[in-house]
Protein backbone atom coordinates (compact mmCIF):
# COMPACT_ATOMS: atom_id res chain seq x y z
CA UNK A 1 0.00 0.00 0.00
CA UNK A 2 2.81 2.42 0.88
CA UNK A 3 4.68 1.54 -2.31
CA UNK A 4 1.55 2.22 -4.36
CA UNK A 5 1.23 5.65 -2.76
CA UNK A 6 4.92 6.36 -3.42
CA UNK A 7 4.45 5.44 -7.08
CA UNK A 8 1.39 7.65 -7.38
CA UNK A 9 3.05 10.58 -5.58
CA UNK A 10 6.27 10.42 -7.62
CA UNK A 11 4.25 10.12 -10.81
CA UNK A 12 2.37 13.27 -9.83
CA UNK A 13 5.50 15.09 -8.72
CA UNK A 14 7.61 14.11 -11.72
CA UNK A 15 5.15 14.08 -14.61
CA UNK A 16 2.41 16.45 -13.44
CA UNK A 17 4.99 19.19 -12.81
CA UNK A 18 6.22 18.74 -16.40
CA UNK A 19 2.68 18.97 -17.77
CA UNK A 20 1.91 22.08 -15.72
CA UNK A 21 5.18 23.70 -16.82
CA UNK A 22 4.43 22.69 -20.42
CA UNK A 23 1.06 24.41 -20.23
CA UNK A 24 2.88 27.70 -19.65
CA UNK A 25 6.11 27.10 -21.51
CA UNK A 26 4.65 25.63 -24.69
CA UNK A 27 1.67 27.95 -25.19
CA UNK A 28 2.52 31.65 -25.10
CA UNK A 29 6.13 31.62 -23.81
CA UNK A 30 7.73 30.22 -27.02
CA UNK A 31 7.17 33.62 -28.62
CA UNK A 32 9.63 34.98 -26.07
CA UNK A 33 12.00 31.99 -26.00
CA UNK A 34 15.06 34.07 -26.87
CA UNK A 35 14.38 36.51 -24.04
CA UNK A 36 13.27 33.81 -21.59
CA UNK A 37 16.76 32.29 -21.77
CA UNK A 38 17.77 34.95 -19.21
CA UNK A 39 14.97 33.75 -16.92
CA UNK A 40 16.23 30.17 -17.32
CA UNK A 41 19.76 31.31 -16.35
CA UNK A 42 18.40 32.87 -13.15
CA UNK A 43 16.38 29.78 -12.26
CA UNK A 44 19.22 27.32 -12.92
CA UNK A 45 21.86 29.31 -11.02
CA UNK A 46 19.56 30.07 -8.07
CA UNK A 47 18.45 26.46 -7.88
CA UNK A 48 22.05 25.22 -7.91
CA UNK A 49 23.54 27.71 -5.45
CA UNK A 50 20.67 28.25 -3.02
CA UNK A 51 19.01 24.82 -3.02
CA UNK A 52 21.07 21.88 -4.28
CA UNK A 53 24.50 22.77 -2.90
CA UNK A 54 23.28 23.89 0.55
CA UNK A 55 21.24 20.69 0.80
CA UNK A 56 24.34 18.62 0.00
CA UNK A 57 26.18 20.36 2.85
CA UNK A 58 23.19 19.92 5.18
CA UNK A 59 23.24 16.19 4.44
CA UNK A 60 26.78 15.92 5.79
CA UNK A 61 29.17 16.66 2.92
CA UNK A 62 32.10 18.85 3.92
CA UNK A 63 31.97 22.23 2.13
CA UNK A 64 35.49 21.70 0.75
CA UNK A 65 34.47 18.28 -0.62
CA UNK A 66 31.38 19.84 -2.21
CA UNK A 67 33.63 22.33 -3.98
CA UNK A 68 35.95 19.56 -5.18
CA UNK A 69 33.10 17.43 -6.52
CA UNK A 70 31.56 20.49 -8.16
CA UNK A 71 34.83 21.37 -9.94
CA UNK A 72 35.39 17.78 -11.03
CA UNK A 73 31.83 17.50 -12.37
CA UNK A 74 32.16 20.79 -14.28
CA UNK A 75 35.38 19.49 -15.90
CA UNK A 76 33.57 16.27 -16.84
CA UNK A 77 30.69 18.26 -18.35
CA UNK A 78 33.23 20.34 -20.30
CA UNK A 79 34.72 17.16 -21.76
CA UNK A 80 31.28 15.70 -22.47
CA UNK A 81 30.24 18.87 -24.29
CA UNK A 82 33.49 18.94 -26.26
CA UNK A 83 32.91 15.33 -27.34
CA UNK A 84 29.27 16.12 -28.17
CA UNK A 85 30.34 19.13 -30.26
CA UNK A 86 32.81 16.98 -32.21
CA UNK A 87 30.07 14.42 -32.81
CA UNK A 88 27.62 17.19 -33.75
CA UNK A 89 30.06 18.67 -36.30
CA UNK A 90 30.86 15.23 -37.73
CA UNK A 91 27.20 14.33 -38.15
CA UNK A 92 26.40 17.74 -39.59
CA UNK A 93 29.16 17.31 -42.16
CA UNK A 94 27.52 14.03 -43.21
CA UNK A 95 24.03 15.50 -43.39
CA UNK A 96 22.85 14.07 -40.06
CA UNK A 97 21.09 16.18 -37.43
CA UNK A 98 21.93 16.03 -33.72
CA UNK A 99 20.76 18.18 -30.83
CA UNK A 100 23.07 20.80 -29.25
CA UNK A 101 25.05 19.29 -26.33
CA UNK A 102 23.35 21.49 -23.70
CA UNK A 103 20.16 19.54 -24.38
CA UNK A 104 21.76 16.36 -23.05
CA UNK A 105 23.25 18.09 -20.02
CA UNK A 106 20.08 19.90 -18.96
CA UNK A 107 18.05 16.68 -19.25
CA UNK A 108 20.73 14.73 -17.34
CA UNK A 109 20.90 17.28 -14.54
CA UNK A 110 17.12 17.44 -14.25
CA UNK A 111 16.90 13.65 -14.22
CA UNK A 112 19.43 13.36 -11.40
CA UNK A 113 17.62 15.95 -9.31
CA UNK A 114 14.24 14.31 -9.92
CA UNK A 115 15.69 10.96 -8.83
CA UNK A 116 16.77 12.53 -5.53
CA UNK A 117 13.31 14.04 -5.06
CA UNK A 118 11.85 10.57 -5.54
CA UNK A 119 14.06 9.27 -2.73
CA UNK A 120 12.90 12.17 -0.56
CA UNK A 121 9.24 11.38 -1.20
CA UNK A 122 9.80 7.69 -0.42
CA UNK A 123 11.52 8.56 2.87
CA UNK A 124 8.60 10.80 3.86
CA UNK A 125 6.03 8.09 3.09
CA UNK A 126 7.96 5.54 5.14
CA UNK A 127 7.66 7.92 8.11
CA UNK A 128 4.00 8.87 7.58
CA UNK A 129 1.82 8.70 4.43
CA UNK A 130 0.34 12.12 5.23
CA UNK A 131 3.86 13.59 5.36
CA UNK A 132 4.59 11.86 2.07
CA UNK A 133 1.74 13.63 0.28
CA UNK A 134 2.68 17.00 1.76
CA UNK A 135 6.26 16.41 0.58
CA UNK A 136 5.06 15.46 -2.91
CA UNK A 137 3.05 18.69 -3.17
CA UNK A 138 6.07 20.71 -2.03
CA UNK A 139 8.28 18.95 -4.58
CA UNK A 140 5.78 19.67 -7.36
CA UNK A 141 5.72 23.37 -6.44
CA UNK A 142 9.52 23.54 -6.40
CA UNK A 143 9.78 21.77 -9.73
CA UNK A 144 7.59 24.20 -11.68
CA UNK A 145 10.01 27.12 -12.18
CA UNK A 146 12.89 24.75 -12.93
CA UNK A 147 10.82 22.83 -15.49
CA UNK A 148 9.75 26.08 -17.16
CA UNK A 149 13.41 27.09 -17.32
CA UNK A 150 14.31 23.71 -18.82
CA UNK A 151 11.63 24.11 -21.48
CA UNK A 152 13.04 27.52 -22.40
CA UNK A 153 16.52 26.04 -22.79
CA UNK A 154 15.25 23.18 -24.97
CA UNK A 155 13.08 25.39 -27.16
CA UNK A 156 15.91 27.89 -27.60
CA UNK A 157 18.18 25.00 -28.64
CA UNK A 158 15.86 24.37 -31.58
CA UNK A 159 13.81 21.43 -30.31
CA UNK A 160 10.20 21.12 -31.31
CA UNK A 161 7.51 21.50 -28.63
CA UNK A 162 6.76 17.77 -28.81
CA UNK A 163 10.43 16.82 -28.44
CA UNK A 164 10.94 19.21 -25.54
CA UNK A 165 7.87 17.79 -23.80
CA UNK A 166 9.05 14.21 -24.34
CA UNK A 167 12.55 14.82 -22.97
CA UNK A 168 11.26 16.71 -19.94
CA UNK A 169 8.72 13.98 -19.26
CA UNK A 170 11.47 11.33 -19.41
CA UNK A 171 13.65 13.27 -16.96
CA UNK A 172 10.60 13.77 -14.73
CA UNK A 173 9.94 10.03 -14.76
CA UNK A 174 13.25 9.40 -12.96
CA UNK A 175 11.44 10.60 -9.84
CA UNK A 176 9.51 7.33 -9.97
CA UNK A 177 12.79 5.38 -10.09
CA UNK A 178 14.02 7.35 -7.08
CA UNK A 179 10.83 6.55 -5.21
CA UNK A 180 11.16 2.82 -5.87
CA UNK A 181 14.88 2.81 -4.99
CA UNK A 182 14.12 4.75 -1.81
CA UNK A 183 11.42 2.30 -0.79
CA UNK A 184 13.55 -0.83 -1.24
CA UNK A 185 17.00 0.46 -0.26
CA UNK A 186 16.56 3.80 1.48
CA UNK A 187 19.72 3.69 3.61
CA UNK A 188 21.98 2.76 0.71
CA UNK A 189 20.45 5.27 -1.69
CA UNK A 190 20.49 8.12 0.84
CA UNK A 191 24.26 7.77 1.15
CA UNK A 192 24.64 8.77 -2.50
CA UNK A 193 22.05 11.58 -2.41
CA UNK A 194 24.36 14.51 -1.50
CA UNK A 195 26.85 13.52 -4.21
CA UNK A 196 24.06 13.32 -6.80
CA UNK A 197 22.83 16.76 -5.72
CA UNK A 198 26.28 18.28 -6.34
CA UNK A 199 26.54 16.70 -9.79
CA UNK A 200 23.06 17.95 -10.67
CA UNK A 201 24.06 21.43 -9.50
CA UNK A 202 27.20 21.26 -11.63
CA UNK A 203 25.15 20.47 -14.74
CA UNK A 204 22.83 23.44 -14.13
CA UNK A 205 25.75 25.80 -13.46
CA UNK A 206 27.66 24.61 -16.51
CA UNK A 207 24.72 24.94 -18.89
CA UNK A 208 23.84 28.38 -17.54
CA UNK A 209 27.36 29.83 -17.60
CA UNK A 210 28.97 28.02 -20.54
CA UNK A 211 26.04 27.83 -22.97
CA UNK A 212 23.34 30.34 -22.08
CA UNK A 213 25.21 33.42 -20.79
CA UNK A 214 27.40 33.68 -23.94
CA UNK A 215 24.21 33.54 -25.97
CA UNK A 216 22.77 36.44 -23.97
CA UNK A 217 25.88 38.48 -24.69
CA UNK A 218 25.20 38.29 -28.42
CA UNK A 219 22.37 40.77 -27.84
CA UNK A 220 24.24 43.97 -27.05
CA UNK A 221 21.65 46.73 -27.18
CA UNK A 222 20.96 48.54 -23.94
CA UNK A 223 17.30 47.57 -24.06
CA UNK A 224 18.23 43.91 -24.44
CA UNK A 225 20.63 44.10 -21.49
CA UNK A 226 17.97 45.67 -19.27
CA UNK A 227 15.38 43.06 -20.25
CA UNK A 228 17.88 40.23 -19.66
CA UNK A 229 18.80 41.56 -16.22
CA UNK A 230 15.15 41.88 -15.22
CA UNK A 231 14.36 38.35 -16.39
CA UNK A 232 17.49 36.91 -14.77
CA UNK A 233 16.54 38.50 -11.45
CA UNK A 234 12.96 37.28 -11.94
CA UNK A 235 14.27 33.71 -12.30
CA UNK A 236 16.31 34.05 -9.13
CA UNK A 237 13.37 35.66 -7.34
CA UNK A 238 11.01 32.86 -8.35
CA UNK A 239 13.24 30.21 -6.80
CA UNK A 240 13.79 32.30 -3.67
CA UNK A 241 10.09 33.03 -3.23
CA UNK A 242 9.08 29.40 -3.51
CA UNK A 243 11.88 28.48 -1.11
CA UNK A 244 10.46 30.90 1.45
CA UNK A 245 6.87 29.78 1.00
CA UNK A 246 7.64 26.07 0.83
CA UNK A 247 10.92 25.20 2.58
CA UNK A 248 12.28 22.09 0.87
CA UNK A 249 15.13 20.14 2.42
CA UNK A 250 16.32 16.59 1.74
Amino acid sequence: MVLAQILLATLAGGVLSVLLAATLALTWLPRFADRMVAYAVGVLLAFAFTSLLPEAVALGLDAALVGQILLAAIVVFFLLEKAALWRHDHNHAHGQHTHPPQVTMIVLGDGLHNFVDGVLIAAAFLVDPALGWVTAIAVLAHELPQEIGDFMVLLNAGLSKARALLLNALSGATMILGGVAGYFALDGVQTAVPYVLVVAAASFIYVAVADLVPELHRQRRVGDAVAQLVLLLAGIGTVQLIGLLLPHTH
